[in-house]
């Protein structure tokens, strides 16, 4: 009896290790980590900065197909600014290499036109004027139309309060100057209430009809905006220092007709209910990797939404960001181990919420699909070189940088996703995501960076 129960015993055992040894799937980012990597799991069950926070964090090394280690990898964190990659993905799969700038038709003496969200017109950091010049010297009466813009001004879950600033313009089918006014406050000699004309410069200069001076309260901020207009409150204060505030506008038909214009030099009807036909003519602005730079590095949310809304332009419809982020998700995305929960371009939204191993897939798909890999790297920002990581995961001994990923920052909230190549010269994927400390920002990210360091040194 004995010797049969042991048979059985060692039956059972090898119909495991059968089994085990044909499991397979469609690739190892979707399996459970390797729990052998000893180091690493000590570094997160002994650390008191991630104990403390709510911590997940996943490797890949997409050479052997292998997650080589995971701590909360399947939980939803809410990932702020790596948002963006998503955006930038879809920038990736739904437009061409330059950005649609305007829609137009001609009819006998009348140009009407339709914006498509193209962030770059008139924009400091972007713009090439080539939409300034088209409508400049257009002999025909220039019509402006928004027909076509189906979103509301700010995206789901966005803080009322921060649209002051700006970090969180308004989205607009025909963005100018950025959608913001900015504002230099002049060098002041003296203690003293200064007029408007002395001590403060506007651009665009159309805005000086919009600002009220009034008397500083304690604790007032310099300049405010009305949550539902363009009047700004100034309260001049002495100052020894010159430094320029950016503020959003509040976009209307009616301003954008009146900045169009005053830049332009010629009359601009608003045309309220012009339905844009099904054949317009089209005008394109930016290379698509410009706008994808500038949406990366610096983190610009502003550049972010508008991308979503010239993707909604690229495909046909109507321009809302909703629809775009549904087609991809159903067509693109369908792959992620779980369903991202995908609200705005920018991570503004604290609906947003990903897994690191979602974050990690879609890093994949990137790299993979991404035909021009070496450029892949200069658009993101870079550890001790660029970006918003300028100044963090500086490479030892002044080399290259290491770290190549996108930040995202939110009050309490704090997300690192993207590449890392280690002193041995293997590329990994990584996703780092702190939610819910109490500690600064810093604090975090000098244990993140420890972590990252430990794997360019040892792997």
């Amino acid at each position: 009896m004995t010797k049969f129960r042991s048979f059985l015993l060692l039956l059972a055992v090898g119909a495991l290790i059968l089994a085990a040894g044909c499991q397979t799937t469609d690739s190892v980012v979707d399996n459970q980590p390797n729990e052998s990597i000893s180091p690493l799991s000590v570094t997160f069950d002994t650390s008191k900065v991630f104990s403390s926070n709510l911590t997940g964090f996943a490797l890949y090394d997409p050479a052997n197909d292998s997650l080589i280690y995971g701590h909360n990898e399947d939980r939803y964190f809410t990932p702020a600014s790596n948002t963006k990659l998503f955006t930038f993905y879809a920038g990736l799969k739904l437009l061409p290499d330059s950005i649609r700038a305007l829609e137009y038709t001609v009819r006998g003496d009348s140009l009407i036109f339709w914006g498509t969200g193209d962030p770059s017109f008139l924009h400091s950091k972007m713009g090439n004027g080539k939409v300034y010049k088209f409508l400049k010297n257009r002999e025909e009466k220039l019509y402006y139309s928004d027909a076509n813009f189906a979103s509301k001004r700010f995206g789901p879950g966005w803080a009322w309060d921060d649209s002051n600033y700006y970090y969180q313009t308004e989205k607009s089918p025909l963005p100018m100057y950025g959608n913001t006014v900015s504002f230099k406050i002049e060098e002041i000699k003296q203690r003293q209430i200064v007029t408007t004309d002395s001590g403060l410069a506007v651009f665009p200069p159309i805005f000086r009809s919009y600002i009220n001076e009034v008397k500083r309260e304690h604790d007032a901020p310099i300049l405010f905006r009305d949550f539902s207009n363009n009047n700004f409150a100034y309260k001049p204060e002495a100052d020894t220092n010159r430094y320029t505030i950016d503020k959003p506008y509040h976009y209307t038909p009616q301003l954008i007709t009146d900045m169009l214009a005053d830049t332009l030099g010629k009359t601009v009807t608003y045309l309220p209910n012009m339905e844009k036909p099904d054949s317009t003519s089209i005008i394109y602005s930016i290379k698509a990797d410009t706008a994808y730079k500038r949406m990366l590095q610096p983190s610009d949310n502003f550049i972010a939404e508008q991308l979503l809304l010239v993707a909604a332009a690229e495909l046909g419809i109507p321009l809302e960001s909703r629809a775009v982020i549904k087609k991809m998700k159903e067509e693109y995305l369908n792959v992620l181990p779980h369903e991202p929960q995908w609200v705005d371009g920018s991570g503004l939204s604290r609906y947003n919420m990903f897994t690191p191993r979602s974050m990690i897939r879609l890093l994949w798909k990137i790299d993979d699909e991404f035909t021009k890999n070496e450029q892949l790297f200069h658009l993101l920002p870079a550890g001790g070189e660029r970006g918003t990581i300028k100044d963090s995961y500086i490479p030892p001994q002044q080399d290259s940088p290491y770290v190549f990923a996108k930040t995202g920052t939110l009050s309490n909230n704090h997300c690192l996703s993207g590449y890392l190549i280690t002193e041995s010269g293997k590329k990994f994927i990584f996703s780092f995501m702190n939610n819910h400390y109490v500690t600064s920002t810093s604090v975090v990210e000098e244990e993140m960076n420890k972590v990252l360091r430990y794997i360019y040194n040892h792997f």
